[in-house]
């Protein structure tokens, strides 16, 4: 059980080899942070058993009234809601914060708790998703928006 950043050791075909008149960028991006291997920006968990779960992108920062937070994190808790099957978190620009959040690409597990005939708009699950988060991680970190797909 261990988790890190996943970092591939050998090419693959089809690999990016360059960003397009910025290969120093590349190269800083994406072979610079461990050198000798090839940095993919995601976030990797190890099973004791040897499978690997993708926990998300590392580099994926939103900032919202000063707060810096991991859009991984936010993720992981509304993943942990027994009516959702995954979810996405993007930022948008928010005059007052700077950066709003929005919870995005919510696709739903339909159980018999009734929540996919119940939602209608999906206020009740978009209330109970923002409760979550706010205690799970803060107050500042519930989103505004939540879209039900």
């Amino acid at each position: 059980n261990i988790s890190g950043a996943l970092c591939i050791s050998q090419a693959w075909p089809g690999m990016a080899r360059t960003i397009y008149n910025d290969h120093k960028r590349f190269l800083e991006t994406y072979l610079t942070p461990y050198p000798g291997f090839f940095f993919t920006g995601d976030g990797v968990h190890r099973t004791s058993k040897g499978y690997y779960q993708l926990t998300g992108r590392l580099d994926d920062i939103i900032n919202i009234s000063g707060h810096r937070l991991g859009t991984a994190e936010v993720e992981d808790v509304v993943n942990h809601h027994v009516a959702v099957a995954e979810s996405a978190v993007i930022g948008y620009p928010h005059e007052i914060k700077g950066e709003g959040e929005m919870l995005t690409f919510l696709p739903l597990k339909c159980l018999s708790q009734g929540y996919c005939n119940a939602l209608g708009s999906g206020t009740t699950l978009a209330a109970e998703l923002r409760e979550l988060i706010s205690k799970k991680i803060a107050k500042y970190a519930a989103p505004e928006y939540v879209q039900v797909t």
